[in-house]
C-alpha cells in the first residue's frame, strides 16, 4: 500500500508535479488539493507545504512536513508542539541570495537618497545632489545564517568592514568581529549601517529596543529583511521620528500587510517594501528542489535534510 502525501501551496504546474513524482517513486501516492478543497489526513504520511493545527489532529500517520518557506516560526503551533514523533523540515537558504541583494538595493537608496531622484523624475527635475558611498564604512548583522554570510560576501566586495551577532559562533572570513546576541548594543555603537537577518525566535523576538536603537549611531541606517518581530515597533518608529538613527529600509514588518494607518508610509527617511526581497524565480525554484530532494529521502526512507530544530526555532 502506498503512502499518501498531501502537497500544497506554490503554484506547481504539470512540469513540476511530474517532478514530484518521479522523486516519490512507486512507494508514495502524491495528493493535490486545490486551494479550500477538502482533505481526509487520516493516512496521510507527509505534507509539502502548510497545515493547520485542526488537520494534524486529524493525521496520526503523518510524520513528516515540509515547508516550502526558509523561516520556521509559523510552523511553531500547539498542535506541532504536541506532535514530537513529526520531522520537520523548511527550504532552508532559498531566499539567501535574493535577501542578501535586496538588502543592498535599500542600503544603497538610503545612503544615496533615492527617493530624492525618484520625486525629480516624477517631476521632470534635473536635480543632482550630494550623496554618500558605502566604501569604507561599517555593517553590522544581527544574525549570521545563509543570508547573512551571502550578504557579508557582497558587502565585502563593496568595501565595507563587517561586523556580526550570532548565536552560535562560526569561522566566517568575510566578518572582522563576531559578537554574541547579549552583546548587540556594543555592536550596534560602531555601525554605520545595521541589517537583520535573523529568523524569528523566543531569542530574537524583540531584541532590537529602544536601548539598542539609542545605541545606534544618529547617521546609521537601519535595515530588516527577515522578521519584522525582530525589532520592537514602537521603539523603531520612534527613533526614525526622534533622529536616533537616520533611516530605515523595512522589507520585513510586524503586521504584514503593513496597515494603511502606519506613520512608516510617510517618513521621509524609511523605504518600505512589501516582504518582497526573495520573491525571486530562482529562489522559488530552490525551494522546489528543496522539497523534491527530501521528497525522494523520503521515498527511500533516508535521513531528511534541511531538518529544522525545535528547539532553535530554525
Amino acid at each position: 500500500m502506498r503512502t499518501p502525501v498531501v502537497v500544497r501551496g506554490l503554484g506547481l504546474d504539470e512540469r513540476e508535479r511530474q517532478e514530484l513524482h518521479d522523486a516519490a517513486g512507486p512507494g508514495l501516492e502524491l495528493r493535490f488539493p486545490a486551494d479550500g478543497e477538502p482533505v481526509g489526513f487520516g493516512d496521510v504520511g507527509a505534507v509539502i507545504g502548510r497545515i493547520s493545527d485542526a488537520e494534524l489532529a486529524a493525521a496520526p500517520a503523518l510524520r513528516w512536513i515540509h515547508l516550502w518557506t526558509a523561516g520556521a516560526d509559523h510552523a511553531f503551533t500547539p498542535g506541532l508542539a504536541a506532535r514530537p514523533d513529526i520531522t520537520l523540515t523548511a527550504s532552508v537558504g532559498n531566499g539567501a541570495i535574493g535577501l542578501a541583494e535586496h538588502a543592498v538595493l535599500l542600503l544603497l537608496l538610503l545612503d544615496r537618497g533615492g527617493w530624492h531622484w525618484a520625486r525629480a523624475q516624477w517631476e521632470h527635475r534635473w536635480d543632482p545632489a550630494i550623496h554618500g558611498e558605502l566604501a569604507g564604512r561599517t555593517l553590522g548583522l544581527v544574525g549570521l545564517g545563509h543570508a547573512g554570510r551571502h550578504l557579508a560576501g557582497i558587502a565585502r566586495g563593496l568595501g565595507l568592514r563587517i561586523l556580526a551577532t550570532r548565536r552560535t559562533p562560526v569561522e566566517t572570513p568575510e566578518v572582522d568581529a563576531l559578537y554574541p546576541p547579549e552583546r548587540v548594543a556594543e555592536m550596534l555603537a560602531e555601525c554605520d549601517a545595521v541589517v537583520v537577518t535573523a529568523p524569528l525566535t523566543p531569542q530574537t523576538r524583540g531584541m532590537l529596543g529602544e536601548a539598542e536603537f539609542r545605541a545606534m549611531k544618529p547617521t546609521a541606517y537601519y535595515v530588516n529583511v527577515s522578521r519584522g518581530e525582530v525589532a520592537d515597533e514602537l521603539a523603531l518608529e520612534r527613533a526614525l521620528l526622534e533622529g536616533w538613527i537616520a533611516g530605515a529600509g523595512l522589507d520585513a514588518h510586524h503586521v504584514e500587510p503593513l496597515p494603511a494607518g502606519s506613520p512608516l508610509w510617510d517618513l521621509p527617511n524609511v523605504i518600505v517594501t512589501p516582504h518582497n526581497g526573495s520573491t525571486t524565480r530562482q529562489s522559488r525554484r530552490r525551494s522546489f528542489d528543496t522539497a523534491a530532494g527530501n521528497l525522494r529521502r523520503f521515498a527511500a526512507g533516508a535521513s531528511l535534510a534541511a531538518v529544522v530544530d525545535r528547539e532553535a526555532g530554525y
